[in-house]
C-alpha cells in the first residue's frame, strides 16, 4: 500500500476512533502532516481523496472539516455506480431495489406521519392529472414517482436503508422513463400500483404495504424481461 493510501486510512481511523468528529475542523496542514509523520504533499493528496469520498470538505478561507458523515452523503456515489455498470443490467438493480424497498415501505407504514400521507395523496392526484393529458410529460411523471418513493422510504426508520434505496435509483429512474414511453399501459398501471401502496399505508398495514411495494417494482422488472437492453435504447 502506498503512502497516500496509508494516510487516507490513518485519517479514516482517526475519525472512527473519535479523534476527529463530524463537523470538526482538522488541524492546519503543517501540524497534521507532522502528527501523521508524512510529507505535506502526501497529506494534500490524501485530503483530496477524502473530499471526493465526502468524508472531508474544504471551506474557502477557513480550512478543512469533517463532513456530517451521514449515510445519505457517504452513499451518494452509489447512483453513479448504478448508472455506470451497464453490463450488470437494469433488472439486477431493480431486483435489489424490490427487496429493499418492500421492507422500507412496510417499516414506513407505522412511522409515516399523517401530514405526509396527505402529501402522498396530493402527489398521486397530480400524477393522475398529468396522465389524463393528451400528451404526457413522462419526465414530470418520473419526478413525481421519485418524490412518492423518497417520501415513503424516508420514514422507514433506518437512514442507511433509505440512503441505499435513494442512491440506487440512478439507473432505475431511466428504466421507468423508458417503460412509460414504450408501454402505453404502463402509466395507468404504475398509478394503480401507487394507489395500492398508498391505501396500505393509510390503513397502517405493513404486510400489504410490503406486498404492493414489491409487486410495483416487480412490474417494472417484468416489463423489461426479454426487451432490448437499455443501452441499445439510449443509442437510438
Amino acid at each position: 500500500m502506498g503512502v497516500i493510501e496509508n494516510a487516507i486510512d490513518t485519517i479514516k481511523q482517526m475519525i472512527i476512533d473519535g479523534e476527529f468528529r463530524p463537523g470538526q475542523k482538522l488541524p492546519v496542514e503543517k501540524g497534521l502532516a507532522e502528527q501523521l509523520g508524512i510529507a505535506r504533499s502526501t497529506l494534500r493528496e490524501a485530503v483530496r481523496a477524502l473530499i471526493a469520498m465526502r468524508v472531508l470538505q474544504t471551506r474557502q478561507g477557513d480550512g478543512t472539516y469533517v463532513t456530517s458523515l451521514s449515510p445519505a452523503l457517504l452513499l451518494d456515489g452509489m447512483s453513479f455506480v448504478a448508472d455506470i455498470h451497464l453490463h450488470a443490467g437494469t433488472g439486477e438493480f431493480l431486483h435489489v431495489r424490490r427487496i429493499l424497498e418492500a421492507e422500507a415501505t412496510a417499516l414506513a407504514a407505522a412511522r409515516i406521519p399523517d401530514d405526509d400521507l396527505v402529501v402522498l395523496g396530493k402527489l398521486l392526484d397530480e400524477a393522475e392529472g398529468l396522465a389524463a393529458q393528451s400528451e404526457i410529460d413522462h419526465g414530470q411523471l418520473v419526478a413525481l414517482d421519485q418524490d412518492f418513493h423518497s417520501l415513503i422510504t424516508s420514514h422507514c426508520g433506518n437512514a442507511v436503508l433509505a440512503a441505499v434505496i435513494q442512491n440506487m435509483s440512478g439507473r432505475t429512474v431511466r428504466a421507468r422513463i423508458w417503460r412509460g414511453m414504450t408501454d402505453p399501459e404502463a402509466v395507468q398501471r404504475t398509478l394503480a400500483e401507487h394507489r395500492a401502496v398508498y391505501r396500505a399505508l393509510l390503513a397502517r398495514d405493513a404486510d400489504r404495504a410490503r406486498i404492493h411495494a414489491a409487486m410495483h417494482v416487480l412490474g417494472v422488472e417484468e416489463s423489461l424481461t426479454g426487451s432490448r437492453s437499455f443501452g441499445d435504447a439510449d443509442r437510438e
